[in-house]
């Protein structure tokens, strides 16, 4: 993992690491109780291979970057301010806002908020969003109590007994690697940035129906929480969208080469 960087970003001390120094600028946004180093274990892009001047961070409450306290302040918009914040300190003016699941919401409101600042998007297995997301933001309050009174290890049990995505079914190291990545975070810090996801949530349809610019998108098959319907629906509200589902971990390998022409082009 490239070295880390610091930037304070409204009220959070943000840490970042700078890969590429060629082609277009993109800032890549991981999921929730994801990270830059989480993304060792279980990472969806090979980056090296992406023809970008690529920005990766640790989100408010994530891997080393600061926690603060206010539950508000992890919303996908808000998380949306942090990342244009972050572009202002890099000197970025337009960048390819780029992401998976959380980090997916964070893009979504960046093109939204900041039109003139995003040239386009990718969007990585979306997660649940309008009126599917009252349910999940109750099983991350669910969970949040359970990790403060009973630490990690029965959300870990938990998520084993759940279907793996299609994608992942057959690699039978990926439930070790998400224990792993699970059993790294202080759980006062991670029960934290669930509840936040409480206050998340993709902008309004109309918001998002305004998107202009190209869009890309990446879903995969059986996992509710980042269900298909929501990329379904993402493509026929952004006009010109293109749209890719990853059924097998065959489909899930081409996804680099995807991002790297999509960047390229």
């Amino acid at each position: 993992m490239a070295r880390a960087h610091v930037a304070s970003v409204r009220g959070a001390e943000l840490a970042y690491e700078q890969l590429g120094d060629t082609g277009p600028d993109l800032i890549w946004g991981h999921g929730l109780s994801q990270s830059r180093a989480a993304e060792v274990e279980v990472g969806l892009i090979e980056w090296s291979a992406v023809p970008a001047r690529v920005v990766r961070y640790d989100a408010r409450g994530h891997g080393d970057s600061s926690s603060p306290p206010e539950l508000r302040s992890y919303g996908w918009d808000e998380l949306a301010r942090d990342q244009l914040a972050l572009a202002d300190h890099l000197g970025i003016d337009e960048y390819i806002a780029a992401g998976a699941s959380m980090g997916c919401g964070t893009a979504l409101h960046a093109a939204v908020s900041a039109p003139e600042r995003v040239r386009s998007s990718i969007l990585v297995i979306p997660p649940t969003a309008w009126e599917t997301r009252a349910a999940q933001a109750s099983e991350w309050g669910r969970s949040a109590d359970v990790i403060e009174q009973h630490g990690v290890e029965p959300v870990i049990a938990a998520r084993a007994e759940l279907p793996l995505p299609g994608p992942l079914a057959a690699d039978p190291t990926i439930r070790d690697r998400q224990a792993r990545v699970t059993r790294a975070w202080e759980p006062a810090r991670l029960a934290r940035v669930m509840r936040g996801a409480a206050h998340a949530d993709f902008p309004p349809r109309d918001a998002v129906a305004s998107i202009a610019v190209p869009t890309m998108i990446l879903a995969w098959t059986g996992d509710p929480v980042h269900p298909e319907s929501t990329a379904s629906e993402l493509h026929e509200l952004i006009a010109g969208s293109t749209l890719h589902v990853a059924r097998t971990a065959e489909d899930l390998a081409t996804w680099t080469g995807l991002v790297a022409e999509f960047v390229g082009g």
